[in-house]
C-alpha cells in the first residue's frame, strides 16, 4: 500500500553546543502534506534528540511510496529501588525568598509526659507556610475555583510513570521536550539547581525553569505531572507566571524544589508524591520518591 513521505534536508543546533546535518532524509507522515516546524518536531522526536536548541528544514519534496516503518527509542534502566526526591525539612531552613522558615517543636516533650513508670512520647507541633520544602500545587494554587489538596485525586499524584528530562540550560524550552513520550507521565526536568540548595545562589532568580510554549506543549502532550528540582517551575522575574497558569489551568499539578533527580534513569519508574488530604489548601509539603 503506497502512502506519503516527506525527504528534506535538516539542520538542527543543540543548546549545549554541535550540530547535527542530514540530507535527503525520509520519514512517513500521516497526509499529503506537512509544514516545516512540524516536520522538524517529527524529526528530532522521530531520532530521540535531545537538548534540542533550533532545527531548520530545507529542500523538502514529497514522495508517495510503501511505508518503510519507524524506529522506536529506548534508553536503559537502573536497578529496582526507592529514590528519595524530596529536601528534610527542618527548623528555620528557607526554600522560597520572601517566605518564613518553619517553626518546628515540641508540644509535649518526653519530660513533660506523662505516662506509665517507663514509657514517654513526644508530641511535635510545627508552624510553616505551605511552599515549605519540596511540595506540590494544586489548581487551587492559582485559580480561585481550582481544585485544593482534599479534591485533587490520587490519581494526579501517585504510582504514574516518570520520564526524566536532562536540562542543561536555563530555559527549559518545547525543542527540548520534543524527543519525550510524555503522555500520562510524571514529566521530572533535571536542572542541578538542587546542587545549591540552602545557599543564597538557590533562591537568587537565576534558577531554570519552564518556558510558557513549553508547558503549552505540555499539556498539549496530556502530561499528567510537572516537577523541577529548581525554586519555581516559573521565572521569578515574570509576574505573569505563565508555566504556573497553563499547566493548572489543565489540572496538571506542579511539584518544585525536588532533589535527587540525577539518581533516577530517564524512564521506567513510577513517581509518588501525595500531600495530607487537606480542605482549603492548595500547596502543601509532599515526601516525593519514585520505585525503579
Amino acid at each position: 500500500m503506497s502512502e506519503w513521505r516527506v525527504q528534506f534536508d535538516a539542520e538542527v543546533a543543540f543548546s549545549n553546543g554541535g550540530a547535527l546535518q542530514a540530507q535527503e532524509f525520509r520519514l512517513d507522515i500521516p497526509g499529503e502534506d506537512i509544514g516545516e516546524e512540524e516536520l522538524g518536531e517529527l524529526f528530532v522526536r522521530h531520532l530521540g534528540l535531545l537538548m534540542v536548541g533550533t532545527v531548520r528544514i530545507s529542500n523538502k519534496s514529497l514522495i508517495q511510496e510503501a511505508h518503510k516503518g519507524s524506529r522506536g527509542v529506548e534508553n536503559g534502566q537502573r536497578g529496582k529501588g526507592a529514590v528519595e526526591l524530596s529536601h528534610v525539612i527542618e527548623d528555620g531552613m528557607t526554600t522560597h525568598s520572601g517566605l518564613p522558615g518553619p517553626e518546628i517543636g515540641a508540644w509535649l516533650t518526653f519530660e513533660d509526659s506523662k505516662y506509665g513508670p517507663g514509657t514517654e512520647f513526644q508530641i511535635g507541633k510545627i508552624s510553616m507556610v505551605s511552599n515549605t520544602g519540596t511540595y506540590v500545587d494544586a489548581p487551587g494554587h492559582r485559580f480561585r475555583q481550582g481544585e485544593d489538596l482534599s479534591q485533587i485525586g490520587l490519581g494526579k499524584l501517585v504510582d504514574l510513570p516518570g520520564v526524566v528530562v536532562r536540562a542543561g540550560q536555563r530555559e527549559i524550552t518545547r525543542n527540548l521536550l520534543l524527543a519525550y513520550e510524555v503522555r500520562g507521565k510524571a514529566v521530572l526536568l533535571h536542572t542541578g539547581w538542587d546542587e545549591h540548595w540552602g545557599t543564597d545562589s538557590y533562591i537568587s532568580g537565576r534558577h531554570p525553569f519552564l518556558t510558557k510554549e513549553a508547558a503549552e506543549w505540555l499539556v498539549e502532550q496530556d502530561a499528567a505531572l510537572v516537577g523541577i528540582d529548581s525554586m519555581n517551575v516559573d521565572d521569578t522575574t515574570d509576574g505573569a507566571r505563565p508555566a504556573h497558569t497553563v499547566l493548572l489551568a489543565a489540572g496538571i499539578p506542579v511539584v518544585e524544589h525536588m532533589t535527587g533527580l540525577e539518581d533516577l534513569p530517564p524512564h521506567g519508574f513510577r513517581f509518588h508524591a501525595a500531600p495530607p488530604k487537606m480542605a482549603g489548601m492548595s500547596t502543601f509539603p509532599v515526601r516525593a520518591y519514585a520505585l525503579i
